[in-house]
């Protein structure tokens, strides 16, 4: 529970960190890239065995960790391109329901138990993801020609949802958490310093001491938030379906709750129920486990 609670804690914390990039105007894309740097290297420091470079190439999860890497950076990418053509709620809504892939996942290939309580529960999740998310009095309008963006942010979030449960299960050793979070955010730096050198090139690059701040200040909690959640699914307090939706709904409740006392935002009534739903969600998930 403890490390459920961290994940949760360490995943809000980004939600505000990227609030405050916007107060400052921060360039996301080079917070980001120094991010997964940062992030690199809590990995490197928390592995509690002595790493080898050349060991780490023979694990069995290192070329599945290169393509998490490369897709972190694709989904950020398109995250972008769906907030500018359709609005931050489409890709708030489309990051925020891929839970759904995962939660299927654990159903079907771990037969993984599906009682009235957590059924119930998992739907009133999922409507209180939706409610929550919607900060617009008008329902979400997707232009058909966009429609394209944000299946692909949900498909990609799904997809890194899903693979970490699969390769944390099958693949990642009980000392290895650190060096495969490490890996994975080694390969999105590396992918993030690319795209930045071209813009260097094109001369579009400029350095700002601030963006490094920020990338900081994002990546201990983006480190953590992978670290926990995979300490999570292995605590066996919940199954992966509960472990996802009970830290995917927090996630998004606790973080509009901050909006609120943080930075004076306003909820409309639906994000409101959206709050409360999400409440009797995570209570019936919970005692559907016992």
């Amino acid at each position: 529970m403890i490390a459920l609670a961290l994940s949760i804690l360490s995943s809000t914390t980004i939600y505000v960190v990227f609030k405050i990039f916007t107060r400052y105007n921060i360039n996301t894309l080079h917070a980001i890239v120094t991010n997964y740097v940062v992030a690199t290297f809590c990995g490197i420091l928390l592995q509690p065995n002595e790493i080898h470079l050349a060991q780490t190439f023979q694990y069995s999860w290192f070329p599945f960790a290169l393509g998490l890497g490369v897709l972190f950076i694709i989904v950020f990418n398109l995250m972008g391109i769906t907030a500018q053509r359709n609005g931050l709620s489409v890709v708030s809504v489309a990051a925020k329901m891929s839970v759904v892939i995962p939660i299927l996942f654990g159903l079907l290939y771990y037969k993984e138990s599906l009682g009235n309580l957590k059924f119930i529960g998992i739907l009133l999740a999922l409507v209180a993801v939706y409610l929550v998310s919607i900060k617009r009095e008008d329902s979400l309008k997707i232009k058909a020609s966009n429609f394209i963006f944000p299946v692909l942010v949900f498909t990609g979030s799904g997809v890194i949802d899903t693979s970490v449960k699969y390769l944390e299960g099958e693949y990642v050793g009980k000392d290895d958490i650190s060096i495969f979070s490490a890996t994975i955010y080694t390969m999105a730096a590396l992918v993030g310093i690319g795209i930045l050198s071209v813009q260097a090139l094109q001369g579009k690059f400029q350095f700002q001491f601030k963006n490094v701040v920020g990338g900081i200040a994002l990546g201990i909690p983006n480190f953590f938030s992978i670290y926990f959640l995979l300490q999570a699914l292995r605590s066996g307090i919940f199954e992966s379906s509960g472990i996802f939706t009970i830290n995917n709904v927090s996630v998004v409740m606790i973080s509009t709750l901050l909006g609120i006392l943080l930075f004076q935002e306003k909820l409309l009534i639906k994000n409101w129920i959206g709050i409360i739903l999400a409440i009797f969600g995570i209570l019936l998930i919970t005692l559907g486990k016992w």
